[in-house]
C-alpha cells in the first residue's frame, strides 16, 4: 500500500465524540515510551504527524489520522505510567476501554511490545484482557534496531513461547523499527487486507 496522504483530524477524550464515519480504523496502544508516535510516524512515511516526546505519557487523548482519506490510524494512550496519579491513571483507562469496546470502527488493535524487554504482567494481563473480550488484535514488536539480529530473535521467540501457555493460537505477529522501517510494509500489507473487508455500524 502507498500512503500518498496523511494528516491529523482530531483528538477527544471520550469514544462518543469520535468521528461518524464508516471507515476502517487502526488503534495503536502500548505501553508508555514503546516507541508508538515513532511508529505512526514510520508507517505514514510523516516525521513529525504524531508528536514524538522523551517524556513517557504524553499522549492523553484518542488522537484520529486520517490517511489516503479512507481509512484511520488511532493514536491511544500509553498505559502503566505509574507517576501519573490513581485520578488519572483511572480516568484514561475509562477512555482506553471504553473506546476499544464500543467503537465499532475499529477493525484491528495494534499492541506494541518493547521487543527489548522479558514479558511484562500488564502487557500480558492487557492481551487477556482483549481475548476475554472478543477483541481483535496484533502484537507489534517495536526497537529491534537496538539489538543485533540473533539477540532480537531470541527475545521474540521467548517472549511467544510465554504467550503460548495462555494462547492456543497467537495473534498476528509484526517485528518494527521505526530507525530503519523494518515492518512497515508488512503492517501496511495487513491493513490492505483489512480495509477490503466490508465494515458494519449499527445504525442507531
Amino acid at each position: 500500500m502507498k500512503i500518498a496522504s496523511a494528516r491529523f483530524e482530531i483528538s477527544n477524550s471520550t469514544v462518543f465524540k469520535c468521528p461518524e464515519t464508516k471507515m476502517h480504523e487502526y488503534a495503536f496502544i502500548g505501553r508508555s515510551n514503546v516507541g508508538k508516535s515513532s511508529l505512526i510516524n514510520m508507517l505514514t512515511g510523516k516525521t513529525n504527524l504524531a508528536r514524538t516526546s522523551a517524556t513517557p505519557g504524553k499522549t492523553m487523548l484518542i488522537n484520529h489520522f486520517l490517511v489516503n482519506e479512507e481509512w484511520y490510524i488511532v493514536d491511544l494512550p500509553g498505559y502503566g505510567f505509574a507517576q501519573r496519579g490513581k485520578e488519572s491513571r483511572e480516568a484514561l483507562r475509562k477512555m482506553i476501554e471504553e473506546y476499544i469496546l464500543n467503537r465499532q470502527q475499529m477493525t484491528n488493535l495494534f499492541l506494541l511490545i518493547d521487543s527489548r524487554l522479558d514479558p511484562q504482567k500488564i502487557d500480558v494481563e492487557f492481551m487477556e484482557w482483549l481475548g476475554e473480550n472478543g477483541v481483535p488484535f496484533s502484537i507489534v514488536f517495536t526497537k529491534l534496531d537496538k539489538m543485533g539480529p540473533e539477540a532480537g530473535k531470541r527475545k521474540v521467540n521467548a517472549y511467544l513461547e510465554r504467550l503460548k501457555q495462555d494462547w492456543e493460537e497467537l495473534p498476528p505477529v509484526f517485528l518494527t523499527s521505526s530507525e530503519d522501517g523494518r515492518g512497515r510494509w508488512e503492517i501496511l500489507d495487513y491493513i490492505e487486507q483489512m480495509n477490503s473487508l466490508p465494515i458494519e455500524i449499527d445504525e442507531e
